[in-house]
């Protein structure tokens, strides 16, 4: 799993997720994204199917790493998924696979909501990265980090939820996550991404860490 970009040391990894394009893959590489999402949601406008995602994916470099986005999915179709794409990471919204997942997936996101209760047992999933989002993810509505508290001590915190490039560099002066998750705000059109726009938000990431 890519590690170069830490808090502690004033950078942050930086996640562009809703890739749908070959191009967009390129152009958030280029902007010095360190990982990309892919999207298997059914109902998500920036979903993708397996003939999309391996195009997207040999567009990829191999030191980026390549993420699975997940929700509800039974843990065979996640794995198969992830198994015939190779994907590096498999990103869980509201499943209950973590352990099983794990298992064969290099890396394992759990997704949830930053006020939800479920945050007290965290230590209980076998998660190499614990994603804090709003209620309603994609919405563009910023998250009360004030209640994020002292998890970005006790876990790899990748903030996501109404970050833009605006607000990011603020939003992680603040907090100081591990990594922080941008997907709607950096789209052009829903599933078309901005260079621009990315590039502004990940040049404004590793900037905003470095503040006292």
């Amino acid at each position: 799993m890519p590690a170069r970009h830490a808090s502690t040391v004033g950078f942050v990894f930086v996640k562009i997720c809703g890739i749908t394009r070959p191009a967009d893959a390129v152009d958030a590489v280029d902007a010095g994204a360190d990982a990309i999402g892919l999207n298997f949601v059914p109902e998500s406008r920036r979903r993708v199917d397996l003939a999309q995602a391996h195009a997207i994916l040999a567009a990829t470099p191999p030191h980026v790493m390549t993420v699975g986005v997940f929700r509800d999915h039974s843990a065979g179709e996640i794995l198969g998924i992830a198994r015939e794409l190779g994907l590096d990471s498999a990103q869980l919204h509201g499943d209950d696979y973590t352990s099983a997942i794990a298992a064969r997936v290099q890396t394992v996101i759990l997704a949830m909501a930053a006020e939800d209760v479920a945050l007290r047992s965290l230590d209980e999933h076998p998660a190499g990265i614990v994603m804090l989002d709003g209620p309603a993810p994609g919405s563009r509505v910023p998250v009360d980090w004030t209640t994020v508290g002292d998890l970005v001590t006790e876990h790899r915190i990748l903030l996501a939820g109404g970050l833009r490039p605006d607000n990011v560099d603020d939003t992680i002066r603040h907090v100081r996550p591990w990594g922080v998750d941008v997907a709607s705000s950096v789209d052009a059109t829903p599933g078309h991404k901005d260079p621009a726009a990315m590039t502004r938000f990940v040049t404004q990431a590793p900037k905003a860490a470095t503040k006292p």
